[in-house]
C-alpha cells in the first residue's frame, strides 16, 4: 500500500462520530476536576453543555457540545493522518461557526492548503481544518500546519 499524498489539494475525511450526550457531559465534568486537581472528581454544575433547561433559558433548543470536542477530533484526525510529527511540531487554531448537538454525527475533515520549503530539511504543509455534519454542514473551521522530514517543497 502506498503512502497518502499530501500535495496540496488532497483531502481527508474521517469516519463519522456520534455526539452523544455521555461525551458531552465527560468534558464539563473533567474540566470542573482538573481545576480542582485535588484527586476528587467533580461534577460540573448547569451549562449549555450538560443541561437542557439551561440551555433553553440560553436561547438554544438544547444542549450543545463543548468546541474542545471537534477541535480534539481534529487534532485526532491530524495524528491519525500524519503522524507523531504532530506532536512535536505542530499547529491548530479553530473558530466554532454552528452548534453541535446532542446524537449529531460530526466528521473530522482537512485539505493540504500548502507544501512550502520549511529550511531546515522539513516540508511545513499548511492546512484548511473543518467538522462536517452528515448533510455537508460546516460547524467547525480552522487552520494547521504539520512540518515533515522531506525534499525540498517545489
Amino acid at each position: 500500500m502506498s503512502a497518502p499524498s499530501f500535495a496540496p489539494g488532497a483531502e481527508f475525511r474521517a469516519p463519522f462520530r456520534a455526539m452523544t450526550r455521555e461525551r458531552m457531559r465527560w468534558y464539563c465534568d473533567a474540566l470542573d476536576t482538573a481545576v480542582e486537581n485535588d484527586g476528587v472528581f467533580r461534577i460540573a454544575g448547569p451549562t449549555i453543555h450538560n443541561d437542557d433547561e439551561f440551555a433553553k433559558a440560553q436561547g438554544l433548543s438544547a444542549i450543545i457540545a463543548d468546541g474542545m470536542i471537534s477541535t480534539n477530533w481534529i487534532y485526532g484526525f491530524m495524528l491519525d493522518t500524519f503522524g507523531s510529527a504532530v506532536l512535536e511540531r505542530g499547529e491548530l487554531a479553530t473558530k466554532y461557526i454552528r452548534p453541535v448537538y446532542e446524537d449529531q454525527r460530526v466528521r473530522p475533515c482537512l485539505r493540504v492548503a500548502a507544501a512550502d520549503d520549511a529550511g531546515d530539511s522539513t516540508v511545513r504543509y499548511g492546512l484548511e481544518v473543518w467538522c462536517e455534519d452528515d448533510a455537508g454542514a460546516v460547524l467547525t473551521v480552522g487552520t494547521a500546519a504539520v512540518y515533515l522530514p522531506g525534499p525540498q517543497a517545489a
